[in-house]
């Protein structure tokens, strides 16, 4: 079999800073790998070590960050045997739609691809198309909100956790997966992966060669840090006069 996981690159959020307009400076901050991608990565690579004759390619789009080699030991410590990036300056703020074209023109590239799987949203943006989106273009079985995946044949049982009961769904490959953030726990990469790591194949192409344009369709208008809103926090004692002036303040609710 072979797998693609697609993971995004995204700021960690303690690192971004504010600026006076209350407009967010990423201009300093750190990289890394989205938390939510890492679990799409955990349950590929749990399915990918069954069977040694498996495949797990990382796949992911984006600016020159993506060429950064921590970032790259990063993602090829955690389960994948090589990693494929398509690089462009306007993949830097794709949108959705953008996004799902160019991971679709990469899959096919790639080709055989039995199954990809994506997080649930990135950890920026959390938009949750990608993965619908990219299955939609692939013309391929999609589903997400997926808490487990395991190979039958040449099919994947999938259980979605709903409301008020647990579905199980057998679908036929390929197929696209978006996972839940409880699905798994990803794994720590351990020194001897990270090692490993520098001696897989890791490969960057320009998006210049693919037939998909990489274009927005969405404009983003403002992007700003919320004012805070500040509190009383009043302390109410529990004497009769508290008790009043509690019941006083409820009564305005």
């Amino acid at each position: 079999m072979k797998y693609v996981v697609c993971y995004k690159l995204v700021p960690n959020e303690s690192s971004i800073g504010v600026l006076p307009g209350k407009n967010l400076d990423f201009a300093n901050c750190e990289w890394e790998i989205g938390q939510y991608d890492l679990r799409a990565v955990e349950t590929a690579a749990r399915l990918t070590e069954n069977d040694p004759s498996n495949t797990l390619v990382a796949l992911t789009v984006g600016d020159s960050m993506i060429e950064n080699s921590k970032l790259k030991k990063s993602i090829l410590a955690r389960g994948p045997h090589e990693m494929l990036a398509v690089k462009s300056d306007k993949l830097a703020h794709a949108d959705s739609f953008a996004t799902a074209e160019v991971l679709t023109e990469a899959i096919r590239n790639i080709g055989d691809v039995d199954a990809v799987f994506f997080g649930e949203g990135s950890g920026d943006l959390y938009s949750q198309q990608v993965g619908n989106i990219t299955g939609a273009l692939l013309g391929w079985n999609t589903v997400n909100a997926v808490s487990s995946a395991e190979l039958d044949g040449d099919c994947l049982v999938i259980e979605r956790n709903l409301e008020s009961c647990t579905e199980v769904l057998r679908v036929s490959l390929p197929a696209a997966v978006s996972v839940t953030s409880d699905s798994c726990i990803p794994r720590l990469a351990s020194m001897k992966e990270i090692l490993k790591a520098n001696k897989k194949v890791s490969t960057v192409q320009d998006l210049e060669t693919y037939a998909a344009s990489g274009e927005r369709r969405t404009a983003k208008v403002d992007l700003k840090v919320l004012s805070k809103t500040a509190r009383k926090c009043e302390i109410i004692s529990d004497d009769e006069a508290g008790i009043s002036a509690a019941a006083a303040w409820l009564r305005k609710l």
